[in-house]
Parts: structure tokens; sequence; C-alpha cells
């Protein structure tokens, strides 16, 4: 079968794009910039070879800091201008301020302004020939939906808002006894008949069925989509594509057997790893400790001034397997926050104090919390432990919710560093999907990438 598909790089094949050509065009630039001017602080030779893996390792590193590789960022090019700005400042930092591992500081200063200008000019020009040549037309996936045609407006809205690229092109209409529209007159209603024709002539990368009636998939569009299938094209479940896409479980569309579209890590019973993690948790837990300890005068002198009243707090908060703990905090709301009742806290609450909202965006008035991580109660990634009252009102409509405690709950996780502030039921079930996620894919590249992404959430002052 003939067909005039496209190229086309899926999310991590983009992210793993932008990592490759910007290691690449910083070394290449560092070339140039060796032949055209007198430059000999970095030169890539045999016996030096490791001052490249380091160079390399920290543009990786600092610019997964500054969000070099959303692609949300990656594609605004006021923010990528940014990120490159702070990624080459850093980077060209740290180079110069590790001489063990990297050349010596040179004696001519200009050699270091030769190298900064070097890697920002080589990240500036590659990304945005990435912006204008390849964002925009190499990355467009032309999709055709099967599904319910009472869901099709929702999940063609939902796909388009995930990734922009994505785009659903055709309905497959199932019942032609009936007439269908769908609200984007931009997507075609297919018949099955003319389903193989319609995806020889448009480039469509593949076919998404969103459906478990039995009855939608009939005997001869099975026959059709196996005849596709056979050729080459791609067919996959909505499930699969949501969670590809967004990096969390769609628990809306999981039924009640959700076990088989959600198998547990291995990490979460692998002995080797959970020791490697409990001791870096050990390490950090004491580490957080004397950082807080350093600032503490300093957090007395604003609570004072700022947030009169006592300084700690604690609350029950439920962690692994159910059981409830005392989380240690620093008081950020007023006296009384909550004389009416429990209440989710959310974004711009007026019950916070103005230290109280300082110390939150700083991420400050969780460092008492490394004590709950010392204690083993909490780890240091994981999904937030809440409340009990919230725990039971969020499980009565999400029958998934408790799932989340199969593991410690964590001072910081996979929801917190792509999700804002939860301030409803709605809110809760988007986080929830990201700590299944978490829980699902939990392993250490997946927590060194948390833990980066907290970085820039603190750097960027961001704090919930």
């Amino acid at each position: 079968m003939k067909t005039n598909k496209k190229i086309h790089f899926e999310v991590s094949e983009r992210k793993i794009l932008l990592r490759v050509f910007d290691v690449l065009s910083v070394l290449f630039m560092l070339y140039i910039v060796g032949i055209i001017f007198n430059f000999d602080y970095f030169s890539i030779t045999p016996s030096n070879f490791y001052w490249t893996i380091v160079l390399g390792l920290y543009v990786l590193i600092v610019g997964s800091v500054f969000e070099m590789y959303n692609l949300q960022v990656a594609s605004n090019q006021f923010q990528v201008i940014r990120s490159i700005i702070l990624t080459s400042s850093t980077t060209v930092l740290f180079y110069l301020l590790t001489p063990f591992f990297t050349p010596v500081l040179p004696s001519n200063r200009i050699q270091i302004l030769y190298f900064f200008l070097a890697i920002f000019l080589a990240l500036f020009l590659w990304r945005m020939f990435y912006q204008k040549y390849l964002a925009s037309h190499r990355f467009e996936k032309k999709v055709i939906l099967i599904s319910e045609k009472e869901l099709a407006d929702e999940l063609i809205s939902g796909l388009k808002s995930i990734d922009p690229h994505y785009t659903i092109i055709a309905f497959v209409n199932t019942d032609e006894t009936s007439e269908f529209k769908i609200k984007n007159e931009s997507v075609a209603i297919i018949s099955v008949e003319n389903l193989q024709k319609f995806v020889a002539n448009n480039s469509i990368s593949e076919i998404v069925i969103a459906t478990q009636r039995t009855e939608e998939i009939t005997v001869e569009l099975y026959n059709k989509l196996l005849f596709l299938l056979e050729n080459g094209f791609t067919i996959r479940e909505y499930t699969q594509v949501y969670e590809n896409l967004t990096q969390r479980i769609p628990v809306q569309f999981v039924a009640r057997d959700f076990y088989k579209y959600f198998p547990f890590s291995r990490s979460n019973q692998n002995q080797l790893y959970l020791l490697f993690v409990r001791f870096f948790e050990i390490v950090i837990a004491v580490a957080g400790i004397a950082v807080g300890i350093i600032l503490l005068p300093f957090i007395l002198i604003g609570n004072a001034i700022g947030n009169k009243g006592e300084l700690f707090y604690t609350q029950i908060r439920v962690g692994k397997n159910g059981e409830e703990f005392r989380i240690l905090k620093l008081r950020t709301m007023i006296k009384n926050a909550e004389s009416a009742g429990a209440v989710f806290a959310a974004t711009n609450d007026t019950r916070i104090n103005p230290f109280g909202k300082f110390l939150r965006k700083s991420r400050i008035d969780e460092f008492p919390q490394f004590v709950n991580i010392l204690l083993g109660q909490m780890a240091v990634i994981g999904p937030r432990p809440e409340r009990p009252v919230f725990v039971n009102e969020i499980a009565e409509v999400m029958p998934f919710y408790q799932t989340r405690h199969v593991v410690k709950p964590g001072l910081t996780g996979w929801a917190q560093v792509n999700y804002s502030y939860g301030d409803s039921i709605d809110d809760s079930l988007i986080k929830l999907q990201y700590d299944l996620y978490y829980i699902k894919h939990r392993s250490i590249f997946l927590d060194i990438n948390i833990m980066i992404k907290t970085i820039s959430t603190i750097l960027f002052y961001r704090g919930q």
C-alpha cells in the first residue's frame, strides 16, 4: 500500500534531538572560534577529551535546570532566549570554577569572553533554526480517531491542547445510519469504507482507538485496521497516547480493572533501588536540616516582623499504606486560618501572610520536613502527603486516589514540578494522574528529572 506518510518526531525524540544538537553546536562553535581567533582555552584533543565530556554534561544539566528541554519553552522565542542566557552564563561559571575537571583559568581574560560568546551564539543560532524550520513543520502528526461519538469532541480538543502538533484530522463514523457532526470543522468525518484511501492520501501517522465498546469495532473496521497494521501503520490505544504525551495516567478513561493498564514499577519492590534511595534521603535530609539551622536566625527575624506568632506547626497527614503521621512545617498562614473548617489552599490565598508567601515561593517553609524524611515518614520524592479530611473527600469521587499511598509521600514530586496548586477536585484529579505516572514509571532517571525540575521551580520562584 503506497502512502505519503511523513517523518515525525515523538516528544521524547524531540527532547533527544535538542540535547544532542545543543552539545554538538557548542563544540562546533568553539572549534570555529579557535580557528578564527587566537582561542586556546578550550581545545578538543585526544589528551584532554574529558574536558569535552565535562562541558557537554554541564550544558545538558544546566540546560535542564533552566528548562531548555521543556518543549513549550523551546517553542517560545522570548522564553528560550532567557533560558539560553541563563544556561550559557551558568555553564561558563561552573566550567571556570571547576579547574580540577576543566582547563586552568586563561591568563588572557579575553578568552573567557570568547568562551561565553561561543556557547551563547551556538545555542542561540541552533535554537532559532529549530523554531523556524523544525518546530512548526517537521513535528506535525496527522491522526485518525476512532471512538464513541459522545467522546469525540472532548478527545479531539484534549489531544490538541496537549500537543498542538498532534492533530486529529479525521474521525471514523462507525454508524453511518445516524447523522453526526463534530464541533471542530477542520476534522473530517469518514466512513469505514473510505478509511484506507483517506490514510494513503493524507500522510496519516497513526490511528488512535478510544473505545471499550466491542460493537464500535465492526468486522469490516477490524479487517481494515488489520490491513493497515500489516502495512506498517501505527495503531494505538488512547490511554497509551495520552500517557506518552502528558506523562500522566488518564484515570478518567480507565475502568475499575485499571491494573491491566497500570502495572506498578518494579522499582517499588527493588530492594537495591530502595536502599540506594534511602541512603541519599538521609544524606539530603541531614544537609537540609543543616541549611535550615543556618537560615533559622533570618527566618526568626522575618517571622517576628511579618508573621507574628509561632514559627513551627504540625498537621496530621496520610502517609504510606494510609498510616497517619504529623508533618512539620513553618507557619505561613494567619492565626485561626481554618476557623470555618478545612479548605484547599489556593493561588493568592488570602490566609497566607506576606512573610508566609515568601516562605512558600522559595520553598523554605518545607525545610522542617527534612526531619520527617530522616524519621522515615516521608521520602524526598513522592506524592505530596494530604490531610485525612481531604483524602476521604477526594477518594469518594476518585476510586484510584488511595493508590498514591503505595509509596511514601514526598517533599517534592512529579505532580509538584508539573502542575500548580490544586485548589479543587478537578485539580486533584490532574495531580493524581501525575502521581500515578510516577508510581508506574518510578526510577532513578525519573527521580533525577524531578530533582532538576525542583531546582528550576525554586530558581524561578514558583513555589506553591
